[in-house]
């Protein structure tokens, strides 16, 4: 493997319309040997209940879900506390810089919200605003 993309709520929400935006990605992820990973809370967050459960299934199979371990979740919540964050609106976005941090280098974020995750990923994470 050489890195990771990482989907947030959006990434994958995109994913599951099958936008060409996240087409492509997905493509040049595979062409390039790179493990698209979103955590397993982003599959709560993103779960639209107007889109078809087995369509939902199928993009979700597509990546590696990655469940947010203790260590995961007291990195996310120092990630805050560096951050001068707190509160439910930040938690997810702070799972998703931990798992992102966890993650082999080289790290790409994609997301829609690329001012909180700048916020909170190390400089050796690329954040991508889709």
């Amino acid at each position: 493997m050489s890195g990771t993309l990482v989907l947030d709520c959006e990434g994958l929400s995109k994913l599951v319309r099958r936008t060409p935006e996240l087409t492509e990605w997905l493509a040049a992820a595979e062409a390039e040997d790179v493990r698209v990973v979103t955590s397993s809370v982003t599959l709560v967050e993103a779960r639209d209940p107007r889109t078809n459960q087995a369509r939902f299934d199928y993009a979700v199979s597509r990546v590696n879900i990655i469940a947010p371990t203790e260590a995961i979740a007291r990195h996310a919540s120092r990630l805050l506390a560096a951050a001068g964050l707190h509160g439910h609106e930040y938690a997810l976005d702070a799972t998703v810089a931990a798992t992102a941090m966890a993650s082999p280098s080289p790290v790409t974020v994609l997301t829609s919200d690329p001012e909180d995750l700048l916020m909170l990923c190390s400089s050796g994470v690329r954040v991508i605003k889709i």
